[in-house]
This record gives C-alpha cells, structure tokens and sequence, in this order.
C-alpha cells in the first residue's frame, strides 16, 4: 500500500486548498469553477446597466428611435427602466417566488474547471489476510467483548478512525449543499456531468447490468468464467455455473451472466417481494429460463426479508438441494433501499442489510467461491467490522468503485475472491448477529462493534487499506458533487467525453451497442429453416419414420452392437421447436403437416432450441393415491438454447441436453412439466435396462399389474412401450471389439482401414443419427420379464435379444 497517490480535487471554498496526507497517501484538493471573469461574480457584473458593445448597431439605432438616451430612463418622461430586464432564471418546476440557494443560482457564464481526468482505466486493489480464519474462541471473545446494546447513534461526522476528518467534514457539507434541490435539477445536473452516463443499461434491463459486466471484465472475468486458486477453471465443460442473485430486483445482475454464459449457468434469486421484485420477463437479453427465485419460507410464495432467520435458513437449504450440496460458484448482492433526506447516515441506515447479505453469501457460497456486494460509506466500525470479517474469511478482498457506478454517490462494490476452509464459523457468528439486532428492533438500542475496534487499527495493512479507499473515494465524490453544482447552475453545460466512453467501454466489455428491444415472437416455420440451416421448406427432417425391428430384419439392421444407444419408450415421439418462454411448438406431422403451439403439457424453454423429445406420463406411487403427470423427455437434439450441438456425438449430445435439463430445474415452479434428459444405455448393456422393471399396481387398470421401469434419480415410473436404438457411428464406419486386446475400434467398411481413436468423420449427426434409428416395439405378445406369460415366438423377446447380443460379443 505504498502507492503515492495526489489529484486536484474540489474544496467547498473555491480560493482554498486542503491537503490531507494519510497514511503514505498524499491528497491535494483543489478545484474552481469560473465564467469569463475570475470569478463568478466578476462574470456576471456586466450584466447592470447598458453598454454599448453588448448590441448591434443596428438594435442601437431602434432603441434610439425609440428616445433612448444612455442612463436615461425609457418613455417620454425618462422615468422608465435604465437597466435591462433580467432575463427568467426559472428552473423546471419552482413555483413563482421560490427563493433559490444561491449555491444553485442560474448562471450561463459559470464554467466547470476541475482538471478531471477521464479514463477507462481503473484502479483495481487487492489487499489478503496473513492470518487464518477465525476460530470459535477469537469469535466468542468479539461477542462477549462487544454485543452488549448501547444507545442508538445516528450520526456519521465523528467516525474519523478511517477517514481524515477534515475529509469527511468536506464531504458532508457537500452533500448536505443538495438537501434543498429540487431532484429532477439534481438528476438532470447529475446526467449532463458523468462522463460514464450515457452508457446507461446498454441491451439489459437496467444500469445494474452494466456495472456487473464492467466488473467483470475488469477482474478478468472472475465471475463468469471462474478459476481455482491455481488457476485452473472452477467450472468443467460438463458442470454448471451456479450462481446467487441477493436482494437484486429487478434482476440486471443475473441478467447480464445469464448472457454471458448461455445455458450452460443456474441462478437462484432472493430478493423482498414487492414493486422490486424480479422481473423475469424483462430479460430480454438473456434466457430467464435458468433462474429461479426463491423468497424463503414457503418458497415462491415467501416474503424474500433476508433479515428474517428462518427465510436465510429456507434459501441456503433450497440452494444446496439443487447443487448437489455443495453451494454455489459466485453470490452477487445488490441491496439497498431509498434514504432520501438522510444520505448522510445511508451506511448507518444500511448496516442490517449489509450485514444480512454478507451472511447469506457465506451460508451458499462452495469453498473458494467469489462474492461481490454493493457498499456504501464505510466509516463506522460496524462497516469496517463486516469487510474484516471477507478480509479474514476469503483470500483476497478488493473495495472498487467502477466506472459505471456514479461518482458523485457514495455506492462502491466489496469483492471477495476465494472462500477459504473453515468459514463456518464466521457464518454462524453473523447470524447469531442478526439475531441479535432483530431483537433490538422496536428499541432505542443498537450494537455499534461487529468485533473490538482494537483489532481493527492494530492491523495496519487492512486498516491503511480501508483508510486510502475511504479517501479516495471521498476524494472523488467531493469533487464530483461539485461538478453537478456547476451543471445545474449551467443548463447548458455537458460532458463532452461521453459519447466516446460509451462506445470505448462497452467494446472493452464486449456489449452490443444496439437498441434495447422485446425479442419477437416469430413464425416457427422461419425459425425452423433458421436453425436447420435450410434454403428451403424441407421438413423430410421432422417427418422421418422410426423402423420396428423384428426377427427377420433384427440381423441386417443391427450390423454391430456397439453402434448403437438405446432408450426406453413410453409416449409420443415428437420435435420441438422453442421460441423463449411458454412459446414453444411441436411438428404436426398429420393432414396438415405444421408447427402448432404444445397444449399437452406446460414447459418454458428457451429460444432457438430444437429437440427430438417423448411426451409421457410418470407415475408416482401405487393403487388409489397414484399420481400421473405428463412429462416432456429429451431423446436427441440439434440446437439447445442456441448453442448448435447437430455435430457432436451423441452421447456428447445427450450430455449437453441433461446439462441443459438440469439449468432448467424448477422445483418451486409446480405447474411446470417435468423436463428430462433420456436414460441412455450402451446396446451391449441391454441388460441394465431389463433390471429396471418392476411389476406395480397401475391407477386404472383394475386387479392387473403392470410391467413398469423406474427412473433411477426419480421416485417415479412409466408404463415402456419399447426401446429405441439409435446408431451413433456414420457409414461406412462402424465400431467393433478386438479380439486380442478387447478394446473397441472404428473400422471403416469402404477403406478396410481401422483406429482406436474416433474419427471426427465417424460421428455420426443428429440428421444421420436420426436416419438409423429403430424401435423394438413391446406389444402384445412380447415377453420381457419373467411375471410375463403371452408368448408370440415370431416377435423378438428379451432372449432373442440377449443371444443376439451375446453372440457379437467376444468373450
């Protein structure tokens, strides 16, 4: 922390200059704002009386057609005015007779002069913890030392332990210089200023999308494409990204990863309910299919107060129940509500919400995950108490302000990078904290200490730290707030570098600049030549025949088991094609051969998602209380939320689509059908398949049990109608086991040439693997299980199938 660091900065008295030295950091502030004079005054002292050079010589020559004399009144009398009429210094809606401060009083000739420079680079700092993270008996000593309620402070001005004072009494004033401006001025002052402004919201929803992607990329895209501590990717290809959106309506955060990453990510939201809510279908640049929110206790229907206990408790288990235990990869926290009137004291009036996102965060984050979280002023011990608390717990901790947070308010970002062991602890501590402040609610008493102030200044790194970024972001804010002053006494005034930032910053974070707009919903058919590459109306691809197997073709279809995949079959085979949302289509394959809305059953799928899937229904339970449900079930697919995947094979395929399947998990969606992925099995371990059966009572089929297969993640079943075999090598290639070193190989039939590796020419497409797919119908007289006694010996049964495969392989 060694960093000398000087600016010109703003002083609320203009001839005055300041300078602070804290720490090894040296701080300069000194700014003007002028008009063509010296200063204000003299700018506009020429505005009383006449002057001959302030008019044409042509408007001379009316006004003295008209008698004027100089310094002469006008009319015949020369008792009428001698001055100029002053011209109107009405500003948007004062009323009449408003007597302005004159801190704001309208001046066309004030100009803006604070040498300020303007850049896309910023400054990133990284400060770690030397020690461990806090042990039971350290953390006990901090509540005992420091729990006790004491009375209730509301003030910011004496908190000087990490702030110069003189800093922090310039930065007060200058913020309390607004509390009598109209807030349009103050907005309209606050728009023409910032250099950054006009990027605004770019594609997304709103300005909070923005400032995740310029995090983003400016920490090397730690959130969307995360790494271990050693570098290498925290996410496989065949994983999600799983992330939490906290206290973040209406969603711009997770709409900008959601984006990013396509759908190959999961998010879980919590947030209040209310008019802040997530808006889910504002997404308009991304997929809102991926993410779920969850507001607590009773789920959907809770309330989303992370200050409540048992609505933190309810998120963390609904988060590890759909991560497989292990909690998410990243947490974004956006919180913060309005003060108006009370700026000032915003960090004291934001300390429970600050504290109850850092809480949350830690109670889903997985070991060496990442946490970002909006601050504000960070000045009172209790702030400071928090960051320490990151500090100790993760890695490395970095306070930022980005360029696309305004810099005349007090909004910064924590970032913490790499959870570390053990931070349970700490997790248990900060809600046994909110307990605590959730009692004192309705009382004139508060907990001013997170942990002894003590340990906090005897740390010199992390307190030095603090101390540089509270001052410089002061700094900043102090002198940004001037600049406002000057642009709402100058409506004319506007920052000319705004244009160039946008297009500069949203190429360096590689956002489209295009205008927002509502995706369209389009015509399917155009949609389909779309995704399949078509120049024509060809639909020979969603009219393609499934061939039955039997006895008699059973040899000449099936050259080599290894060739082929299987499936089981239950339902309706059918394509489907989705355009974002509950617009999603099924082929038609009848009369009139069209896309036609799906009414069967009730999913959301994303756009530009094409698939091969079976409509069924699942069984849970038995007899009388058994439930049915129809179930949309993957078999194969081309094009999954954009992402083409015709090419890959097909067991790579059916891995993207389980991938796919799981991202769009919706356990608190109740009236969504259930999505999944087929099962699929090797041919040769046909076997694995007939394990599955059993014989169950089926609702509707009176005193006769049914031959069922149970779903092995599942607590359900289906009636089978069959197995589906699909080739997944191309002609001529074929794939074939070794006799001498019992490895398979591909054998190309053409050539007569052999690998082991599998050439990319040997993988068979979705279109090819669609052409040689069969099915082994399981009707009447079929015999598959042993409870089956109907017979018909010219149909293949589970023995035929069985020698069949047995004899192709080596033994």
């Amino acid at each position: 922390m060694s960093k000398r660091y000087h600016s010109r900065e703003p002083s609320p008295d203009r001839k005055k200059t300041k300078r602070l030295s804290p720490d090894d950091g040296r701080f300069d502030l000194d700014f003007s704002y002028h008009g063509s004079g010296d200063n204000e005054e003299e700018a506009g002292s020429s505005s009383a009386g006449f002057s001959d050079g302030m008019y044409s010589s042509a408007a001379q020559r009316m006004m003295a057609n008209m008698g004027y004399k100089e310094g002469k009144g006008l009319g015949k009398m020369e008792k009428g005015r001698v001055d100029i009429v002053e011209a109107s210094k009405q500003r948007g809606r004062r009323g009449l007779g408003m007597k302005v401060d004159s801190a704001f009083e309208p001046s066309d000739a004030i100009e803006w002069d604070g040498e300020e420079q303007v850049s896309l680079e910023e400054i990133l700092e990284w400060v770690s913890s030397r020690e461990e993270v806090p042990d039971e008996d350290e953390l006990t000593s901090w509540k005992d030392a420091c729990w006790t309620p004491t009375k209730k402070k509301l003030t910011i001005d004496d908190e000087i332990n990490f702030c110069d004072e003189n800093l922090l009494e310039n930065l007060l004033i200058q913020k309390s210089t607004f509390d009598n401006l109209e807030g349009e001025e103050m907005r309209q002052g606050r728009t023409r200023s910032n250099p950054f402004e006009t990027i605004r919201n770019a594609i997304f929803q709103n300005r909070a999308a923005v400032k995740m992607a310029n995090m983003d990329v400016l920490c090397d895209m730690m959130f969307t494409s995360p790494r271990k501590i050693t570098g290498e990717p925290a996410v496989s290809s065949h994983e999600l990204l799983y992330f939490a959106d906290i206290c973040a309506g209406p969603g711009g955060f997770s709409e900008y990863v959601l984006w990013r990453r396509k759908f190959r990510t999961k998010g879980f939201g919590f947030t209040l309910k209310g008019p802040n809510d997530f808006k889910l279908e504002e997404f308009f640049a991304a997929s809102a299919e991926y993410f779920e929110p969850h507001y607590g206790v009773g789920g959907s229907d809770g309330d989303g107060d992370i200050t409540r206990g048992d609505n933190l408790e309810a998120f963390r288990e609904f988060v590890l129940d759909n991560t497989d235990g292990k909690g998410v990869h990243f947490v974004m926290a956006d919180g913060g509500f309005s003060v108006a009137g009370q700026e000032n004291i915003q960090e004291i009036l934001t300390k429970q919400l600050l504290l109850c996102q850092f809480l949350c965060a830690m109670s889903v984050l997985r070991e060496g995950g990442h946490f970002v979280c909006k601050t504000f002023d960070l000045f009172t011990p209790f702030s400071v108490g928090l960051i320490y608390i990151l500090y100790r717990c993760f890695e490395e901790i970095s306070i930022l302000k980005p360029n696309t947070s305004r810099p005349a308010n007090s909004e910064r970002y924590v970032i913490a990078k790499h959870l570390k062991p053990g931070a349970e602890l700490c997790h248990d501590f900060l809600f046994d904290l909110n307990k605590e402040l959730n009692h004192l609610k309705s009382t004139n008493t508060d907990i001013l200490h997170v942990l002894p102030l003590s340990i906090l200044l005897e740390n010199e790194e992390f307190s030095n730290y603090i101390r540089i970024q509270n001052e410089r972001q002061a700094v900043t804010q102090v002198k940004a707030l001037a600049k406002i002053q000057v642009y709402v006494r100058n409506s004319s005034l506007i920052e000319p570098l705004q244009a160039e930032m946008r297009e500069q910053s949203l190429k360096l974070w590689k956002i489209p600049e295009k205008t927002r707009s509502a995706p369209k919903v389009p015509d399917p058919q155009v949609k389909f030549k779309e995704l399949c590459k078509l120049q024509d109306g060809n639909t020979g691809l969603v009219n393609s025949k499934v061939v039955d197997l039997t006895k008699q073709n059973l040899p000449d279809r099936i050259e080599s088991i290894y060739d082929y995949r299987c499936m089981v079959a239950s339902g309706e085979k059918m394509f489907l094609l989705a355009a974002g949302g509950s617009h999603v289509f099924c082929w038609s394959s009848g009369i009139y051969c069209k896309w036609k809305k799906l009414d069967r059953c009730h999913i959301n799928l994303p756009a530009d998602t094409l698939c091969e899937v079976e409509i069924l229904e699942e069984l849970r339970g038995e007899g009388a209380g058994q439930r049915k449900i129809s179930a949309v079930h993957i078999m194969d697919a081309m094009v999954l939320g954009g992402e083409d995947v015709r090419n890959l094979h097909f067991t790579e395929r059916m891995q993207k689509a389980a991938l796919f399947v799981k991202a769009l998990q919706k356990p608190t969606r109740q009236d969504l059908s259930p999505l999944r992925a087929k099962e699929v099995f090797r041919m040769e371990e046909l076997d694995k398949v007939f394990d599955r059966f059993q014989i169950k009572q089926v609702k509707g089929s009176g005193q006769r049990r049914r031959l069922c297969y149970c779903m092995e993640k599942e607590q359900r079943h289906f009636i089978p109608s069959g197995l589906y075999l699909r080739k997944t090598t191309k002609d001529p290639w074929t794939m074939r086991m070794s006799r001498s070193r019992h490895m398979k190989y591909f054998f190309n039939q053409t050539k007569n040439e052999s690998t082991f590796s599998c050439p990319p020419e040997a993988i068979a497409s979705f279109e090819a693997s669609l052409g040689k797919c069969f099915k082994w119908v399981w009707d009447e007289g079929v015999q598959i299980h042993s409870s089956q006694t109907n017979h018909d010996p010219n149909k293949i049964s589970r023995f035929d199938i069985m020698d069949f495969i047995q004899r192709q392989q080596v033994v």
